[in-house]
């Protein structure tokens, strides 16, 4: 499914427009993006959790050279389903 498959699907099981449905996805998505920005977390109980996850700086190697690289400290997005969520998709 892509974006507009599930803008499509919102609208009919929530009984809006298509582009009412594209604006609160759109603002789901501002929120959640905005909130981990911050360092902070969006928890929906039963569907998941969105937090940011720090990595450490760590030594790799180029695969194509063999040379040893340095991979540098970052962070990154993740997301923890719920139990709700794993259960139903089983």
């Amino acid at each position: 499914m892509n974006k507009k498959e599930l803008i499509e699907k919102m609208a009919d099981k929530a009984g809006l427009k298509k582009t009412e449905a594209e604006k609160a996805l759109k603002a789901f998505e501002e929120s959640v993006v905005d909130t981990l920005k911050n360092g902070d977390k969006v928890t929906l109980v039963g569907f998941g959790t969105f937090a940011v996850s720090e990595r450490k700086a760590r030594k790799g190697r180029n695969p194509q050279t063999g040379q040893e690289i340095n991979i540098p400290a970052k962070k990154a997005p993740k997301f923890v389903p719920g139990k709700l969520f794993k259960d139903s998709v089983k």
